[in-house]
């Protein structure tokens, strides 16, 4: 099965590429899937296109997001029409139309305009300052995503979850609160290393020590999960391997060249870890083997 080409919100780390291949450890019957850190929401397209799971709840801790998924799947029509005359504005605009626009965002915390900066800045890199203002800059070497092209995605994308979605808007644990032992759980959280700083790659922080307490309370409850958390690029490290007393499996997925480290002239590949859950891990006698090379991978697992 190939990567979901739908990709309504462009973030950069979504996990589109990855996503056939995380979804390979789901069980046969999901009755609800859970994705908390839901950003772009790569797995949830994925598996809503292959059917597998009945209903999808989609989560962030971000308003704007969340609020930006509703119009994307209640009423694809409006958010097509608004972006479309966003986007059209900067080719009659002086040349600080994005500036304008993220100034308007910060104030006013439209989604529209959300969609539009996602679209539109350098690499798809979502930055937030501490306050919580959007503060990265526009790409000048595009114009962001051809407002045609982001209409069909979306008309797609609220047709494969249009009355079999439930949107969240808060903390993770509560998000998955009422997860039965017959659902699943995909998590994508806030790497240890690149949520904190002046410009943060997310809106909120997440402790660790608090993502490990929500690991928990899904064993006891015998929720199944699988999660995406730290990884290496290179020798860098993102952060430190999650306790074994979680009863998880570590697997390292090779996601290919790292692009951060090719615009610096390096050469090194980035290698993602998924972390599954003791309940998932009863439907395997042996797991999938993800350690070879991303290109190998593909062919692989298509």
């Amino acid at each position: 099965m190939q990567p979901l080409k739908l990709q309504p919100i462009p973030y950069q780390g979504s996990k589109r590429q990855l996503a056939p291949r995380i979804c390979k450890l789901f069980p046969s019957a999901v009755e609800t899937l859970y994705e908390p850190f839901s950003g772009s929401a790569a797995v949830t397209l994925y598996a809503a296109s292959h059917n597998l799971a009945r209903r999808f709840v989609i989560g962030d801790v971000l308003p704007e997001l969340v609020q930006l998924w509703r119009l994307i799947i209640e009423h694809p029509d409006i958010t097509a029409a608004r972006y479309r005359l966003v986007w059209n504005e900067q080719f009659t605009a002086d040349g600080g139309h994005f500036n304008i626009v993220r100034a308007k965002y910060n104030t006013e915390r439209d989604p529209i305009l959300l969609l539009y900066l996602v679209a539109r800045c350098v690499k798809n890199a979502v930055r937030f300052n501490r306050h919580g203002a959007f503060t990265q800059s526009v790409d000048k070497r595009r114009t962001g995503v051809h407002p045609d092209k982001l209409e069909r995605t979306i008309r797609t994308v609220s047709s494969l979850l249009k009355g079999r979605t439930t949107l969240y808007c808060g903390d993770f644990k509560d998000c998955i609160g009422a997860a039965q032992p017959t659902d699943l759980v995909y998590m994508d959280p806030p790497y240890q290393g690149t949520t904190y700083g002046r410009d943060k790659r997310y809106a909120a922080q997440l402790d660790r020590d608090r993502l490990i307490d929500g690991l928990k309370d899904l064993n006891q409850r015998r929720v199944s999960f699988v999660l995406s958390y730290d990884g290496k690029t290179g020798d860098k490290v993102y952060a430190d391997p999650l306790p074994s007393d979680l009863d998880i499996d570590h697997l390292e997925i090779h996601a290919g060249r790292s692009s951060q480290a090719t615009l610096a002239g390096r050469e090194e590949d980035t290698v993602e870890s998924l972390y599954v859950s003791k309940h998932l891990l009863k439907n395997w006698k042996k797991l999938p083997d993800f350690s070879q090379p991303a290109k190998i991978q593909q062919v692989l697992f298509a």
